[in-house]
């Protein structure tokens, strides 16, 4: 059969362009190797909040004596924990195959491999097409450490399927995957010890933000080893220690399991890319403005590009690849993408950090306001952490925003609307807020760039 697209993998970017495309009138096949939904919503994004939130109930247990509620104990059952998590896993993988199908868009089960520009063999079955699109993703990544393949030392897909919980565990790597197992972890009840090579935790966030996080994560007994190198993993018995190195002194740490979330790299395998002569190298596929790869008529999206490794990048980038095909001048706006890192308590954040407005050298300012002035998130029993927000001196913009405290990921949507809606400063903090709700600390923070803040301490006059 002869289509007009065939997208090879069923994540957030294939299955989003796949029925975009659809929508604009082409005849589209998908091919997925695995279930539907890619890595984030099997082994990443989906089942790690899953888990979190288990965490998070757990960590409310832990405080309910704030709440004047007294318990006797309580137990974990992983086998329940599990239950809940593959549930919903299976419901929303099956609401993207019925949203597909839904769509009239061919799903087609097996592994892929692009035979030539416009034929693509699924496990014997060859799809002609006029083009195809690699949304392939990515896989987790090891660096080279001397015993990294000792049983016990696991990835976050294996992290996901935890039947049980390590007495104690060493997490290489304060990224984001790193940070959000180590709250997990710990919620669970596991000794936990973080360990990241750069100078801080999460490097791509305002240094400001995440040294109060690490901060706040210690209190929670949380461990932290930074500008640490690990160099080997060796393993005795059941019993396994990572060697590390912090400025030339070398300790051994003892653990039952070692978490390995350095990072991710693309999944290109099988697909024939060398064979093909689509360029690339070990960052990702090299794409051109319209994402077309270095041979016409083929096109990549997503992890596998290596540009950006979030899922909402990739489909907003699957979106846009096929609406540029047929002649719309879309574009994906890098500088307003959210991030959010689920963790106790969260951060999510958008645009500039106060470190990359220096290196610019943009003239900024910075209005800061803490939650432990928010109503709300003192109810919550939630009042650490601060809405921080970074506008230009002129006040025609706002640059940044950063969000560290409860239900900071959704909190953070209304910065971006504000933001690509290119509202002034004055224009979004004259934005009526409800009370009492969490969002009122956004309006707070612009306020304070303004010289007018209510709910904060007037500041000091500089003599």
């Amino acid at each position: 059969m002869s289509y007009d697209l065939v997208v090879i993998g069923a994540g957030p970017g294939g299955y989003v362009a796949a029925i975009r495309a659809a929508q604009l009138g082409m005849k589209v096949a998908i091919a997925e190797k695995d279930a539907c939904g890619g890595t984030c919503l099997n082994y990443g994004c989906i089942p790690t909040k899953a888990l979190y939130k288990n965490a998070e109930v757990v960590d409310e247990l832990q405080h309910a004596g704030d709440f004047g509620i007294s318990l006797k104990g309580y137990d974990i059952d992983m086998k329940k924990v599990q239950a809940r998590k593959a549930k919903i896993v299976k419901t929303l993988s099956g609401g993207v195959e019925f949203l597909l199908k839904g769509n009239k868009v061919d799903l087609v089960k097996g592994a892929a491999k692009i035979l030539a520009p416009g034929k693509v063999d699924v496990d014997g079955k060859v799809l002609e097409t006029k083009k195809i699109l690699i949304a392939s993703g990515s896989k987790s990544s090891k660096p080279p450490i001397k015993g990294i393949d000792n049983p016990g030392v696991i990835t976050s897909k294996e992290a996901l399927e935890m039947d049980r919980v390590p007495g104690k565990i060493v997490i290489i790597g304060g990224g984001v995957i790193g940070i959000e197992f180590a709250g997990i972890y710990r919620a669970f009840g596991a000794e936990v010890t973080v360990v990241e090579f750069m100078p801080k935790i999460i490097p791509a966030v305002d240094k400001e933000i995440t040294d109060r996080l690490q901060k706040l994560l210690e209190k929670k007994g949380i461990a932290f080893m930074v500008g640490t190198k690990v160099e080997a993993i060796d393993k005795s018995g059941k019993a396994l220690s990572v060697t590390v190195d912090k400025d030339g002194a070398k300790s051994a740490l003892p653990c039952d399991q070692v978490l390995v979330s350095t990072g991710r790299e693309l999944d290109i395998e099988g697909l024939n890319l060398d064979g093909l002569g689509v360029k690339y190298d070990r960052k990702g596929v090299k794409v051109d403005e319209n994402y077309q790869t270095s041979v016409p008529g083929i096109y990549a999206i997503g992890d596998v590009t290596g540009r950006v490794m979030l899922a909402h990048v990739a489909s907003e980038e699957g979106k846009v690849c096929v609406e540029r095909m047929n002649g719309e001048d879309a574009q994906v706006d890098y500088d307003l993408i959210p991030s959010a890192i689920f963790t106790f308590p969260d951060v999510a954040t958008v645009g500039l950090s106060e470190e990359q407005a220096k290196e610019r050298g943009l003239d900024y300012e910075v209005g800061k306001f803490q939650f432990s002035g928010n109503g709300k998130a003192l109810t919550m029993n939630s009042g650490d952490g601060m809405v921080k927000v970074i506008v230009s001196k002129d006040k025609q913009r706002i640059l940044g925003v950063h969000i560290l405290g409860p239900n900071a990921s959704d909190l953070l949507t209304e910065a971006v609307l504000a933001m690509r809606g290119e509202f002034t400063v004055e224009e979004a903090a004259n934005t009526m807020h409800g009370h009492p709700t969490l969002s009122e600390a956004f309006e707070e923070a612009l306020t304070l760039t303004l010289g007018r803040g209510i709910h904060s301490a007037p500041a000091k006059k500089k003599k």
